[in-house]
């Protein structure tokens, strides 16, 4: 399938760079089965689902990924992307033809690392040196790793580290937020419960390779990075003993659906699932897990973009956004969501 059919065009000033305040207040863009958009906000979410069905979050935690450092005189950047031991993480650099196999690069505050081979991903592994935790290393030397549409037009700031993290966020290793879940609060929450709606959480640890364009002309030539994931067994059959009572599953996040489709057999049934996924979802695949999803607005020509076409029909998403764009949307990370019903 051809890449520039999930193209359109964004106008900069629809980027959101801050989230909203409070993130319940967010607009919401309800897409019901039979077609007809509508303009809501986030809060309204339990008036649009029905008791028994069931969201489904993302339990990540994002760490400070990011960090600056030297080799030499050379200026390196570094994003972790995927923990390869205790010790050893993969990660992406920038400036990296200045780096060899074995090279110390100085991070900074005391946190030095040797770099290792290159991956398949085009990343290079970094073995931290010490004896700390590298988690207490990054929240010394590092910073959140914002995306790109939202970094290069301004810094990283101590407010980042609240705001790029969900009320959800328990287990560490994400290196992206699963923003859709950005826009909940204790109080939204408790109007879920209060509705009949439950709750379930999994674990996808986002990795780097989210932000990635895809360069193939073709969809079939794209290699898409992988992430790791876990669905606790009760998880797993709570999900099934919804769906089987007639509940609908609505995957809060692409991250979400991605790690429950991944778990899914031909027979329906979500199963315990804990080891990485590279699951490429485009328009022609059969969704065995989700009822539906709410996701924010994502890149043009994105894996993202083409797992929403997936979902509700390509050209029905491009008329999706282009009301988005009309209608002043905020786009991306920090943006606006939608209720995508199938």
């Amino acid at each position: 399938m051809r890449v520039d059919l999930f193209d359109f065009d964004l106008p900069p000033e629809n980027i959101a760079l801050r989230p909203a305040s409070p993130r319940n207040s967010a607009r919401l863009l309800h897409v019901p089965r039979d077609g007809v958009l509508t303009d809501r906000i986030v809060h309204d979410l339990p008036s649009l689902l029905r008791a028994g069905d069931v969201l489904v979050f993302n339990d990540t935690r994002v760490i400070p990924a990011q960090l600056e450092g030297m080799r030499g005189e050379a200026r390196i950047g570094a994003t972790l992307h995927k923990r390869l031991s205790l010790r050893e993480w993969q990660a992406f650099l920038r400036n990296a033809k200045r780096v060899r196999d074995g090279d110390r690069i100085d991070f900074g505050a005391g946190v030095t690392a040797i770099a290792g081979p290159r991956d398949d991903d085009g990343g290079v592994t970094l073995r931290f040196e010490g004896d700390e935790p590298v988690e207490v290393l990054l929240e010394r030397a590092g910073r959140m790793p914002l995306p790109p549409y939202i970094a290069s037009k301004r810094p990283t700031d101590a407010q980042d580290r609240s705001d790029y993290q969900t009320m959800f966020a328990r287990e560490d290793g994400a290196v992206a937020a699963p923003t859709a879940a950005l826009h909940f609060t204790p109080d939204l929450m408790a109007a879920i419960a209060q509705a009949g709606i439950a709750t379930e959480t999994l674990t996808l640890h986002v990795g780097a390779g989210t932000f990635l364009p895809v360069k193939a002309d073709d969809t079939d030539d794209h290699r898409m990075h992988a992430e790791w994931g876990r669905i606790e067994a009760d998880t797993a059959d709570r999900l099934n003993a919804a769906r089987a009572a007639g509940g609908r599953l609505i995957a809060v996040g692409t991250t979400s659906l991605r790690l429950l489709e991944s778990a899914t057999g031909q027979d329906g049934i979500i199963r315990p699932f804990a080891d990485e996924t590279r699951i490429f979802i485009t328009p022609g695949y059969t969704f065995r897990a989700v009822d539906g999803l709410m996701t924010n607005f994502h890149l043009p020509k994105s894996t993202l973009f083409m797992l929403v076409s997936a979902l509700m029909g390509t050209e029905r998403m491009q008329a999706v956004y282009a009301h988005a764009i009309a209608e002043g949307y905020r786009f991306y990370s920090y943006g606006d969501s939608s209720l995508l019903l199938p």
